[in-house]
């Protein structure tokens, strides 16, 4: 089946019509592309085979707006290849199939090779992402994948092994800053026949608010270009009041289920660790901003409490409750508030995780020791049966006891030699416990020296030649 070239092709640079602001002002050579220099600087590797046509298959990978599918076209460009696209949103192995029919056809018509550009990779499944792999192994088409998230958590290792990734950074507000300026002023792509005003503190305020994002400042330049009025000198003017209009639906970028949710949580969480409750404070409104469920930022911060505070300061975990109950019964802002006070406190607060690391070894050695018996002391008794059985027999009722305490007694199965799993630590109310567990150790040792020592007389009294 042949395919008619401009079912994948981008239209030609002259067609204009219905074309988006951000469309039109991609670069169209290393010259005119802002950000990634870590990349595209002169002598790095990437740059170096743009310039010399060499291609090989590659993953683009970083936040939206960073210049990825600009990338990927200029690559075909230089090396005067057929440039193929993809969404991964909406195409199948049908489609896959289709465009790499159109690449073998293209090579025998006119000896070039194909671009496969794949935009959003990381949602092709494994088979659908196999389907193309044996023709990026023989060369068909150089593939270019784009996505948004980790490639080694997303693409298959087949994939990955095949090609090179290319990590892109978001764009620093100077390049974006640059973009804006280079639209402003182009007559031909940009809006520069319009002789718009805007004012520098406005260009800035456009760069700052977009995070790093080049298609969404064009994309707000765009609806900003269209809504602007004429002035009392009759000028078409960008005005503030305008502008804020237009970004004051934005949000910050926050992907709910991607790498910037995990890194996000892991920042706010080791800031809490690291009781710094600024930063802390800095990353859970990074989060609520980015539209964060406020209910699972409360869950996460239940968990520091129990894994970072502990013993050392027991209070957090019933004011890191309170905050995920005002959440549940309240909403925000005042739910949001009370997760703020719980965060501060945690990170403020003295740390130990030593109820955690006591917890996991405790969790290996159930898992390595297997079902062991429970003592015959040590078990409930309900029945005459049971009692018949030495069930509970000779149980030492702790509170019958000096002290409170029964020393010597002991609680591990018999099989089992007694391991301190719980070490406190020096800080917070953790030091006091600490002194009370090696008072009640000391008890123990002299228990089961008497102990030892009273077996030693008894079994000299019952064998007299001993």
């Amino acid at each position: 089946m042949t395919m008619s070239p401009d079912l994948f092709s981008s239209p030609p640079a002259d067609d204009l019509t219905g074309r988006p602001l951000a469309d039109r002002m991609r670069p169209r050579s290393l010259d005119e592309f802002f950000g990634q220099q870590h990349l595209i600087a002169a002598g790095k590797p990437l740059r170096q085979a743009i310039e010399n046509g060499r291609l090989h298959s590659m993953v683009f990978w970083g936040p939206p707006g960073t210049g990825k599918t600009s990338l990927a076209k200029m690559i075909a460009n230089q090396a005067n290849a057929q440039f193929v696209s993809l969404s991964a949103v909406l195409a199948g192995v049908k489609d896959i199939r289709q465009a790499v029919d159109e690449a073998k056809r293209v090579r025998a018509m006119f000896g070039k090779g194909t671009v496969l550009f794949v935009d959003e990779v990381h949602r092709f499944n494994k088979s659908q992402q196999d389907a193309f792999l044996p023709f990026v192994e023989d060369g068909t088409v150089i593939f270019i994948g784009a996505t948004t998230e980790n490639p080694s958590f997303e693409l298959n290792n087949a994939l990955l092994s095949r090609s090179r990734v290319y990590v892109l950074r978001s764009l620093e507000q100077h390049d974006i800053r640059a973009i804006v300026d280079r639209a402003l002023q182009d007559n031909e792509l940009g809006l520069g026949s319009a002789h718009l005003q805007m004012s520098e503190s406005l260009r800035q305020l456009l760069a700052q608010s977009v995070d790093g994002d080049a298609r969404r400042a064009l994309n707000y330049l765009e609806i900003c270009a269209d809504l602007a009025q004429t002035n009392a000198q009759g000028q078409v003017e960008i005005t503030e009041a305008l502008l804020k209009e237009v970004l004051s639906g934005s949000l910050r970028r926050f992907d709910k289920g991607g790498e910037a949710f995990y890194d996000q949580i892991s920042a706010l969480h080791k800031s809490v660790r690291g009781s710094d409750p600024d930063a802390a404070l800095y990353w859970l409104a990074r989060m609520l901003d980015g539209g964060c469920d406020p209910l699972y930022i409360a869950r996460r911060v239940v968990r520091m409490a129990s894994e970072d505070i502990g013993n050392a300061d027991p209070r957090g975990l019933p004011l890191a409750l309170n905050a995920w109950d005002t959440q549940e019964r309240l909403g925000s802002p005042e739910g949001e508030l009370a997760i703020a006070q719980a965060v501060v406190y945690l990170a403020c607060a003295p740390k130990s995780n030593a109820v955690y690391t006591a917890f996991n070894a405790a969790m290996q050695a159930a898992k390595q020791n297997g079902s062991l018996p429970v003592p015959l002391h040590l078990r409930n008794a309900p029945t005459q049966l049971m009692k018949e059985l030495d069930y509970g027999k000779n149980y030492r009722y702790a509170h019958d006891e000096n002290e409170g305490y029964a020393a010597g007694e002991k609680y591990f199965p018999d099989d089992m030699p007694e391991t301190i799993y719980y070490h406190p630590v020096n800080r917070g109310l953790e030091q006091k416990i600490a002194e009370r567990l090696q008072y009640l150790r000391h008890k123990n040792q002299h228990a089961n020296t008497d102990s030892a020592t009273a077996s030693t007389a008894n079994t000299g009294k019952n064998n007299p030649k001993s």
